[in-house]
Formats: structure tokens, C-alpha cells, sequence
């Protein structure tokens, strides 16, 4: 169902002047003073005569399109309402390709994770592993082990150094 509330019959019928809206979403108000300005001969009864038809004409076409609208559905939009979709062998096959790839790439990623981990020294992975899943500071890390801010820091830089020395050897 059409909001009224935002079509070009409520814009028109919520102003004091004859509204139009153009496809680039533009508007333009012609007021009362507009119509006298171009028409001297005519009155204010004038206007408000145009006035209410513009607002009839508008409410008549708004109407029109949206019983319209309602009878415009095409067999082959359906499918984009959900209403009757049921993919096609060919899309199932394929979603089944694609997560059993995407599956394998992520053992994958896991396995290397797991490996470059088990590369780090047990105070670095510790540390390291506090810091990135944990997300604690390292002064908080130092805090917990008792141990200097720069021990922290720097059994971190030897940490990231080894894991980007293990993930550039194993992409060869």
C-alpha cells in the first residue's frame, strides 16, 4: 500500500500553493502571488479553483498507480518477492560448492593460526594472546605477570615479528 503521506498528492494537498515534483526530486511551489503576478486579470477564487483541481488531479493519478502497481507483477519478478522462489538445482549445487570451499579455507586459516601460534615461545604466545583476543594493554599484561610495561612491549614486537616471519613462509 502507498504511504500518502509522502506522495506528490499529500505534498500538493499540504501547501498553500500547487506543488510539482519533478523526476530528479526537485520541487516547485507556484503560489498565490505567482498566479496573480502572471495572471493580473484573474482573482484569488481563480487560484483556489486550480488550486483544488490540481489537488483532485493529483489524489486521482496517486490512486490510479497504486491500484496499478498492485496488478504490475510479472511472473519473473516473483521470485524477488519470496513468495514462490525455490532455487534451481544449478544454485544449490552451486551454494554447496561454495561452502565447502569456504569451509576448507577456513581450516585452513585455523591451521595456520594454530601453526604460527605454536611458533611463539609460551610467554610470548601467552602475551600475545591476552593482548589480541583478550584485548588487554600491556600494561595491564604486566601488571597481571609481575612484570615491567617494556618486558611486555617487547616480548609483543618479538611475537608479531615471528608470526609475519611464519605467515610469509608459508605462502610460498
Amino acid at each position: 500500500m502507498k504511504n500518502y503521506a509522502n506522495s506528490d498528492y499529500a505534498l500538493n494537498k499540504y501547501s498553500k500553493g500547487i506543488v510539482y515534483r519533478f523526476a530528479d526530486g526537485t520541487t516547485v511551489t507556484y503560489t498565490l502571488a505567482d498566479y496573480l503576478a502572471e495572471n493580473p486579470d484573474k482573482t484569488e477564487a481563480d487560484f483556489l479553483a486550480l488550486k483544488e483541481f490540481s489537488d483532485s488531479d493529483y489524489f486521482t493519478t496517486d490512486r490510479a498507480e497504486n491500484a496499478q502497481t498492485k496488478k504490475n507483477l510479472s511472473f519473473g519478478d516473483l521470485d524477488e518477492t519470496m513468495l514462490c522462489y525455490a532455487p534451481s538445482p544449478e544454485d544449490l549445487y552451486i551454494g554447496e560448492i561454495n561452502a565447502t570451499e569456504e569451509a576448507k579455507r577456513h581450516e585452513r586459516r585455523v591451521d595456520i593460526s594454530r601453526r604460527a601460534l605454536d611458533a611463539l615461545t609460551d610467554v610470548q604466545r601467552r602475551r600475545y594472546l591476552l593482548h589480541k583476543v583478550d584485548g588487554k594493554t600491556t600494561r595491564e599484561i604486566a601488571e597481571k605477570e609481575g612484570v615491567s610495561h617494556v618486558a611486555v612491549v617487547y616480548s609483543l614486537e618479538q611475537a608479531e615479528k615471528k608470526i609475519k616471519k611464519f605467515l610469509a613462509g608459508s605462502q610460498k
